[in-house]
Parts: structure tokens; sequence; C-alpha cells
């Protein structure tokens, strides 16, 4: 689909704004620095105000860099206006033609580019057929459901053959089974296409499902890039590893370094450490345990009173005491396993190499 695969690059990129109260300026965006292969499907994920979309807008050319460049393959784009630069935007509002059917909204890029009508009909055509829309030319985008016109302003989009497609956030508008259908079709439509896309969302499932690298923002900078199973198993910080699913943080004392290996203790009891290069005895550490890696069982690495046990179907949940800390375990198939009660003492027990030191 892509004339050409294009990747994006940062370099030392800021946006400096104004607080609208204090008057006092701020950094939205601080100091970033990005690498975007061509081809890849990219995430920036982050809360409310991390400068994910701020990010996004300075990459489509509707916000400035204040310092910094913007590279397109290796062209410098700061200077170029939006529709000068070769990417594509997929609004959060579809932001669709509504007087036009969707030959017509789908046709509009096309039409402002002087394309001859047999090049528009067979362009408009395939698209159409690419993202599950044949048939529905004439279909006024008024009569059509969430789903289909999200799908018209993605053909839009990918129609004028990009180098790179741009998301902000386009699935917010739609019901929870309808976004994960969506975001499939998304991926699918993507990878057929063959097209760079960068995508900016504040679901980190929507994030793990669809990338093929995620970039974690917090307070206007990179927290962490990385694949998904990177970023899940190993987080670089507290802050990325509670962000994206959930997280249990057991507070330790390195005690033993053997090369990358080495012990800890944690709350009185000894526990068996991996990759720990550069620690060193005596350190303080913080080890992430997810909470679907570890059981409730008669023995184990830490001991532990059972505060909440729920069967939920596929799994037992279970919250435990460790000490003063609260430990969430999530059983999967609890059928023919013991069952913990509250009140019952037990052991947390884990496979050493499921737990992460930060």
């Amino acid at each position: 689909m892509a004339k050409e695969k294009k990747g994006v690059r940062l370099e030392h990129i800021s946006k400096i704004y104004q607080d609208p109260k204090t008057k006092k300026e701020f950094y939205a965006v601080h100091d970033t620095t990005l690498e975007i292969e061509p081809g890849t499907f990219v995430t920036l994920l982050g809360p409310s105000g991390c400068g994910k979309t701020t990010t996004l807008r300075m990459i489509a050319g509707f916000e400035s860099p204040d310092e910094g460049e913007i590279y397109l393959g290796e062209e410098p784009i700061n200077e170029l206006t939006p529709n000068k630069r070769d990417t594509a935007m997929v609004f959060q509002s579809y932001a669709l033609l509504p007087h036009y059917n969707i030959f017509d909204n789908v046709a509009y890029g096309l039409k402002l580019r002087k394309m001859d009508k047999a090049t528009i009909q067979e362009k408009v055509t395939n698209i159409l057929k690419l993202v599950g829309l044949e048939g529905m030319e004439s279909r006024m985008t008024n009569q059509l459901s969430g789903g289909q016109q999200q799908r018209v302003a993605l053909a839009r989009a990918l129609v004028i053959e990009p180098g790179v497609l741009l998301f902000d956030e386009p699935l917010s508008n739609l019901d929870a089974k309808l976004r994960v259908t969506m975001r499939t079709e998304i991926r699918r439509i993507q990878q057929e296409a063959g097209i760079t896309a960068i995508y900016v969302t504040h679901d980190q499932s929507e994030a793990m499902a669809i990338s093929d690298k995620i970039i974690i923002m917090n307070k206007g900078v990179v927290a962490q890039m990385g694949t998904p199973q990177e970023i899940y198993y190993h987080p670089n910080s507290e802050f990325v590893a509670d962000f994206i699913g959930e997280a249990n943080f057991l507070k330790g004392t390195i005690t033993a370094v053997d090369g990358t290996n080495g012990t800890a203790d944690v709350y009185g009891n000894a526990v068996e450490l991996h990759d720990i290069a550069g620690r060193n005895t005596g350190d303080e550490c913080t080890l992430v345990l997810r909470p679907e890696a570890a059981v409730v069982a008669d023995e184990g690495q830490l001991p532990c009173e059972v505060v909440l046990s729920t069967f939920m179907g596929s799994y037992q949940n279970y919250h435990v005491m460790v000490g003063d800390t609260l430990v969430k375990i999530t059983d999967f198939n609890p059928k023919n396993k013991k069952i913990y009660e509250v009140g019952d003492k037990a052991f947390v027990k884990f496979e050493t190499d499921s737990l992460h030191v930060i």
C-alpha cells in the first residue's frame, strides 16, 4: 500500500506551554529522543497529561516543537505544514464530512491532489475492500455505526498512501466489545499495508494487543520504550510496572551477589534473585512480582496470611499479607486445587525468574 516505508526520528524534542492560571511555563514534552523503525506499529502510552498527544501532534504538524528536530525518513519536517508532510491522521472524533457519502469521504484527499477519476475510483474501491466496506460506497456517514465510521476514517487516511499513519485515541468513542474488534482490524490493516503507524492511547490492553513497540511516557518524558513483553516482564521503574498490568512490589535488601545471581532478604526471608548485574551486597531493592506469576501454597518462599479469597470462575483471586505488604495473586484454573480461605496461614510461591529487580 505505502509507496515507501518511512521511519520517524525525534531528536531532543521539547514543547513548552504556559499555564493559563499561573502564567508559568512548563514542559509538556521535554528533551525527547526517539527512533521509530519503518513499517512498525508503535504506541505512545501513558496517563493524561504525560505528553503523548502533544508528541503525536508535533509529528503531524499541528504543533511545532520549541526545541529539537523531527525527521520523517531522512527529511527534517519541522518547517513543513501538515498537508506537506507524508503523514495522515485518524482522529478520535473521526472528522468525517457529514454531507458526503462513504465514497466521497474516502476520495476527498485524492481529489485535492487532482487525481483523475479512474485512478480515484480504483484506489477508493481497493481501500474500501481492505477495510471491509465494499458495496457501501453510496451510504451516508450518518447512517453508519461507530465501527463503520471508524473504518471510513481509516480508509480516508490510508487511501492517500502516507509514509506514516497517525492515530489519536481512535477507539475511545466505541463500546468495549467493538474496541477489541476494531483494534484487531487496525492491526491487520496496518500489517497488510506495511505502513508505519504511531498510535496514542491510555488503554494498556489496547497497547499490548497491537504494538510492535510501546513507548510509555510520564510527565513529558519517555519512561521506557520496548516490546510489550519487555515492558511487561522487565519494567525499569515502579511507575512502568504499575502502569502496564498489575504488579506487587516487595522491598528487600541484597545479602549476597554471585555474578548475575544473588540473594535478598525480603521481610526476613531469603529469596533467590536472577539478573542483578551491577548490584552490590547491602543494596536496597524492589522486586516486581506479577499476580499471575505466584500461587498460594502450603510451602513457598514467603509466609503469608490470606485476607481475601474470591472465586472468579477462571481464576481464584487472593489478597495476602506478607509482613505489612499486601500481595495480590491470580491463581488460574482453580478447579481441583486447594482453596485457601480468609485467615489461613500459607506461603506465596513463585519461580525465581518470575521476579524482576528494579
